[in-house]
């Protein structure tokens, strides 16, 4: 259960505001913790299906079914944390996922075919524990109608993406410095232990929303057209993640410095944490749909030229601009997330756009291997090229579908369905009929205050909106 939360409206909001919120600490640092793995699950089966078989290609199926795998299983867990708490489904989760992940590796060690790996790689990405969307709900449950939700947001990019400069690097230092199986069975073992101490931390979870319990309707995420183009979106940007992935390591070993992977890969992340940092810092004053439009053409733009890069130096600056460009679009679909579903389908829809992400990466591995086999790396850049031109048209299509809608009122209104009609009210005196008038023209309705928490979020001074 959540207690609501206190905030200044007055103040510019930030990240030390943020982190003041009473109980805040308690859920951040542990599933820091439990989210870190993530970031090395990919590279890691990469680098040693790649050592086992020689073969970008044959390591890019086997990765691919893992992230698709994740991505069709995230939304029925995130239904499941909606209805029966994060607890009750994070605790066999992280266990199947040590014992799956660990089976993998050995597979790939004793030179299983490739058709057992990718049959071993269903479990392993089935039970990917969607921790960053636990996170994201206890914060939009905690901060529910507050200015810092959209720094919330960004703090939450800022923490994926430290992952993902973490995680590369370490699985790639594991695996090439240890043992090629190193970065799967540290993945494996953090996972087991981040995702138990976070499942401990009980008192930040959000309500759970089962409907013989509430009398609440049940709201499925994927019914509101805004999250679909979202998930649209974010496909686009996962095939940045896979082809940089695929692409950055056999550019590595084409240079003859197999290590240069995983810093290439970081200096591309950091670009990415770097404007997290900064989106979280800012007041905007255009709308999230504009925000989201403009971030997306930009990343557009930058991934439309990795492919000519023919120098590491120069193939670094690329991949911190690429960076840079995805935390604006990244940061701002998941904060409208809030506008554009009700709380009781929070967490299914942020496990629809973090499955979307690996669904996006999964297909962008499975290309770039095959191209990179193939032609070589340059060919693998043509994947995150094509993939966000493809996103941008289809968000600039149905951006109409993106229009903020308060979720507060999505809820409220099946519970109104619910709730008995009231008895009419008997007429009142014409002098009491006088004085409700009055006080009609000068009070505002409840859809105008509506309308000015939609644009400020709790700022004195409205936001423009999009």
């Amino acid at each position: 259960m959540t207690s609501a939360v206190t905030t200044d409206t007055s103040a510019r909001p930030s990240y030390g505001q943020l982190l003041r919120t009473s109980g805040a600490l308690g859920f951040v640092l542990p599933g820091f913790a439990a989210r870190l793995p993530f970031g090395m699950l990919t590279i890691s089966i990469l680098l040693l299906v790649q050592h086992t078989t020689g073969s970008y290609g044959s390591a890019g199926i086997v990765a691919a079914v893992t992230g698709i795998s994740m991505a069709l299983s995230a939304p029925l867990m995130g239904i499941f944390t909606d209805r029966f708490g994060q607890t009750a489904v994070l605790l066999p989760v992280v266990l199947a996922h040590s014992a799956a992940v660990t089976g993998l590796a050995a597979l790939a060690l004793l030179d299983a075919p490739v058709w057992a790996l990718a049959l071993a790689a269903v479990p392993a990405g089935a039970s990917v524990p969607q921790v960053g969307p636990m996170v994201r709900a206890r914060w939009a449950a905690k901060l529910e109608g507050s200015p810092l939700l959209p720094t919330a947001a960004a703090f939450e990019s800022v923490t994926d993406e430290f992952t993902f400069v973490v995680g590369p690097v370490l699985a790639t230092a594991l695996c090439t410095g240890v043992h090629p199986a190193a970065g799967l069975v540290t993945e494996a073992t953090l996972t087991l232990l981040g995702g138990l101490l976070f499942a401990a931390q009980r008192a930040s979870q959000p309500k759970t929303h089962a409907p013989s319990l509430t009398g609440e309707k049940r709201a499925f995420a994927l019914s509101f057209p805004g999250l679909r183009v979202l998930i649209f979106a974010f496909l686009g940007i996962g095939a940045v993640f896979g082809g940089m992935q695929v692409s950055l390591a056999a550019f590595s070993n084409e240079i003859g410095n197999p290590g240069a992977n995983g810093l290439l890969y970081g200096v591309f992340a950091a670009g990415n944490m770097i404007a997290g940092i900064a989106m979280g810092a800012i007041a905007w004053k255009i709308g999230p749909r504009r925000r989201l439009i403009l971030g997306y053409i930009g990343l557009t733009a930058a991934a439309s030229v990795l492919w000519a890069a023919n120098s590491m130096i120069l193939l670094g600056a690329l991949g911190l601009v690429v960076g840079l460009c995805i935390a604006p679009a990244l940061i701002t679909g998941y904060t409208m997330v809030e506008q554009l579903v009700p709380a009781n389908a929070r967490t299914e829809a942020f496990t629809w756009l973090t499955g979307s992400i690996a669904f996006g990466q999964a297909i962008a591995v499975i290309l770039a291997g095959r191209l990179t086999d193939g032609h070589g790396s340059s060919f693998g850049f043509l994947v995150p090229m094509g993939a966000t031109a493809l996103a941008l048209t289809t968000l600039l299509a149905l951006r109409a579908k993106l229009a903020p809608k308060a979720p507060s009122r999505i809820v409220n209104a099946s519970a109104q369905e619910a709730a008995p009609a009231p008895a009419p009210a008997a007429p009142a005196p014409a002098q009491t009929q006088g004085k409700a008038q009055a006080t009609a023209r000068t009070t505002p309705s409840p859809a105008s205050r509506n309308r000015v928490n939609e644009r400020g979020m709790g700022h004195r001074v409205p936001v423009t909106v999009d």
